[in-house]
């Protein structure tokens, strides 16, 4: 059957969209779902993800940290304020970004971005545009990306209409990897204790990179999912995660991953390596939907994503495409708190 963007539609009320994260991070709700044939749904906390656990699990984390790459700025021939949203770094200095107004950055304009009002720096940034693309983005360089945490703001969702008083509410407790541009969300809701907690149970942890980019960004248009072309994301999966792995599956322990970013970066390195898992850095440019073949992935955690999304596609993949959409009506029956802010699922 011949699967379309359609089929991962679903209708979600406004008020369910979170607009500030839980407090704590680990007081979110939590809707487990059995991938089995059962199907069955159990609601919980985030504090009971441990219940589902077991000594031997290899839970797998994306380390990756959310840069302010939101700068705003003024168009030096007209005078006109800007936004230039970086994407992703090629080189130092040279980054991928999106920009508007589109007709106020095209070749070879300049932009001054100047630091916020918050901020105690007076450097200033001059962002060149060296190359527009037919797909909507720039190829810009910056006189000095030294400077970003005083010049740009984090890259919030556009359906967040809040800004977190603390920016590190958009960050995981464990992010130290920067160059993503949206969080892996379905890390927000762990907190040090919890992670401690999940040691303590004799479950191992394990880290991988991989920066959020474009496809965050841009929904899927049009109707044939296969004509879809997802943009590469840079990743990292260092040889102690490569071992950790390889330890698990010859031992015959699970292994979780924690968000659809290491769900992809695993499944990426699980398709370059013939069989055992080996140290890898490159850009990831893996598709996952229904039909895939998971060799690495026995159980995810994730959060609730949009309609017609590559992310949505990616969990019905893991779970079967009519569980995980009955799986989301049951999430909007309960209300649940949907997107990046909200409420996580565990499917094992």
């Amino acid at each position: 059957m011949t699967l379309r963007t359609s089929d991962f539609d679903y209708h979600l009320p406004p008020e369910l969209i979170a607009q500030t994260p839980a407090e704590p991070r680990d007081s979110s709700r939590l809707l487990v779902l059995d991938r089995t044939e059962s199907g069955g749904v159990e609601h919980r906390t985030f504090r009971d993800l441990t219940e589902y656990l077991r000594p031997g699990d290899l839970m797998v984390f994306n380390r990756s940290r959310v840069i302010p790459a939101r700068l705003h700025g003024t168009e030096l021939r007209s005078g006109a304020r800007v936004e230039v949203l970086l994407v992703r770094r090629l080189e130092p200095g040279i980054w991928q970004a999106l920009g508007r107004p589109g007709r106020r950055l095209r070749d070879g304009a300049e932009v001054t971005i100047a630091p916020s009002s918050r901020a105690d720096s007076t450097h200033t940034v001059r962002v060149e545009i060296l190359e527009t693309h037919e797909n909507g983005l720039r190829t810009v360089r910056l006189s000095d990306e030294s400077h970003l945490d005083s010049l740009g703001e984090l890259p919030l969702p556009p359906y967040i209409k809040e800004t977190p008083d603390d920016p590190e509410r958009y960050q995981t407790v464990y992010a130290d990897a920067p160059g993503s541009v949206a969080a892996p969300t379905a890390g927000l809701h762990f907190t040090d204790d919890m992670l401690n907690s999940i040691r303590d149970l004799g479950v191992s942890t394990a880290w991988v990179t991989l920066h959020v980019g474009l496809d965050t960004f841009r929904p899927v248009h049009g109707e044939d999912i296969q004509d879809h072309k997802i943009h590469t994301e840079w990743f990292d999966l260092p040889q102690d995660t490569a071992a950790a792995i390889n330890r698990a599956r010859r031992d015959g322990n699970r292994i979780i991953a924690v968000g659809t970013t290491s769900v992809r970066t695993l499944e990426h390195v699980a398709r370059i390596c013939s069989d055992e898992i080996t140290a890898a850095t490159g850009d990831a440019d893996l598709f996952i939907v229904p039909g895939h073949d998971f060799r690495l992935v026995d159980a995810m955690l994730t959060n609730f994503h949009l309609p017609r999304s590559t992310l949505l596609m990616l969990v019905s993949a893991f779970a079967g495409r009519e569980r995980m959409l009955a799986a989301y009506q049951e999430a909007i029956k309960q209300h649940y708190r949907f997107y990046s802010f909200g409420d996580a699922m565990l499917i094992i």
